[in-house]
């Protein structure tokens, strides 16, 4: 130690020293850097590869259940010869349903509230596709029978299946934020590393200055050099990987949103007009004096404007606004021909409503025709959006790309050039 410090005193030794800290900065803020950039870039690949497809999984399984449970209610409205494209649909919805449940059941961590809401999804479905089926072979025969039966899957489907995929896109939705928010945190660690080590090199060049007189040491400068350049693409990467991530966040998921939950709002309205003329005021509301699907039907169309009034205000383009105008158009023309059918209804004529609600043999001036305009125009709104997203969100994921590799390399170059430029000066002292 005495040794030590006699070597400390000496030129050489405070040079060795100054080499020493200089090189161990310099390596230090590359490691940080890759360490920071790794995380967030591992972040910003999951929101891409990995949260946002769950989120949106979570988001198609809710959708596929309320549109079975819409296509179930129309085809019992049919008659005992049920359409076979509505039949068709209705067996789509379900086998969509299934396969998104096994996949998200793969892609889930053992436990946790999303493994919970999978599982109590898995029991439920095969209960309620079994009373649609009891539905369907009582209404076969003629029996009101069908219609209790109906009720009751649609009442398990809103109280119990519904619920718990809401519940299921609700956490993974919270994961992808969660994500959003670690993929663009500021590496203030690798920030405050550098700005360290680039103070270091510039005090230890302004040394030599004014020790030798000598204006640049090559090795200092080359040091200094490669640490600028990892901090300005650190802050520059970073800033472009946030805006891309933000932009995905508030053009695409925002809008994604806000669009599932529109979307699911017409098809409960669409299933509550059904199951209206199926109970035929067998159900009352809460006053025991309106039909209770009527009312549930005129809640959903009422969260249905306001969804397609915040989409229309979330849309920053003509190809996200031109199915929106299309849906806000079927959404009238809907609400006139359900007005339609509920005013045959009430006077008593079933079969003039039935037409007016689910339509003729081409399924034309139709209640139900209105709302397969909103629906296709809806979907048109979310592929768009979808796109949105993953353009944006791919943007802000390369910009780090190469991040981590590069800020290795120069730190390594960074490092060894600060050694050499002590070197050239220790080598005059011998």
């Amino acid at each position: 130690m005495d040794r030590l410090r006699e070597a400390a005193t000496t030129e050489p030794g405070r040079l060795r020293i100054i080499g020493a800290v200089l090189a161990a900065l310099v390596v230090l803020f590359g490691a940080v850097t890759v360490w920071e950039i790794s995380g967030r870039a591992t972040a910003a690949d999951d929101v891409v590869g990995h949260s946002q497809p769950l989120s949106a999984d979570a988001a198609n399984i809710y959708r596929s259940l309320a549109d079975a449970d819409t296509a179930s209610s129309s085809g019992f409205l049919a008659g005992a010869q049920e359409p076979r494209e509505v039949r068709q649909r209705y067996e789509k919805d379900i086998a969509n349903a299934s396969r998104l449940l096994v996949g998200a059941a793969a892609n889930t961590g053992a436990g946790g509230e999303s493994r919970k809401e999978i599982a109590l999804l898995g029991e439920e479905l095969p209960r309620y596709t079994g009373l649609i089926e009891q539905a369907r072979a009582t209404n076969r025969q003629g029996l009101p029978l069908g219609g209790a039966y109906l009720r009751y899957a649609n009442e398990r489907m809103s109280t119990v299946l519904l619920p718990a995929a809401q519940r299921l896109y609700e956490a993974e939705t919270g994961r992808l934020y969660t994500d959003y928010d670690d993929a663009r945190s500021w590496p203030f660690a690798s920030i405050g590393a550098g700005l360290l080590g680039i103070g270091a090199l510039v005090w230890a060049q302004r040394r030599n200055y004014r020790r030798t007189n000598r204006v640049f040491n090559h090795g200092l400068v080359a040091a200094t050099t490669a640490s600028a350049v990892v901090l300005l693409w650190l802050v520059v990467g970073h800033s472009v990987a946030r805006a891309g991530l933000s932009e995905a966040r508030s053009d695409g998921q925002e809008s994604l949103k806000v669009l599932n939950d529109a979307r699911i709002a017409s098809l409960q309205a669409r299933a509550n007009e059904n199951l209206t003329l199926v109970a035929r005021g067998a159900v009352l509301a809460e006053d025991k004096k309106s039909d209770k699907y009527d009312v549930d039907y005129t809640k959903n169309m009422k969260e249905l404007d306001a969804g397609l009034s915040a989409a229309l205000r979330l849309a920053d383009d003509g190809n996200g606004e031109q199915p929106l105008a299309k849906a806000v158009d079927g959404v009238t023309q809907w609400k006139q021909r359900h007005a339609s059918a509920r005013e045959s209804d009430m006077r008593g004529d079933y079969d003039l409503a039935l037409v007016q609600v689910v339509g003729d043999k081409d399924h034309k001036d139709s209640s139900g025709a209105s709302f397969d305009t909103v629906d296709a125009s809806l979907e048109q709104a979310v592929v768009h959006e979808q796109k949105e997203f993953t353009r944006a969100a791919r943007g802000g994921l390369g910009a780090l790309g190469g991040l981590t590799t590069g800020a290795a390399a120069l730190a390594v170059v960074g490092a060894a050039a600060a050694l050499l430029g002590i070197g050239r000066r220790l080598s005059e002292y011998r």
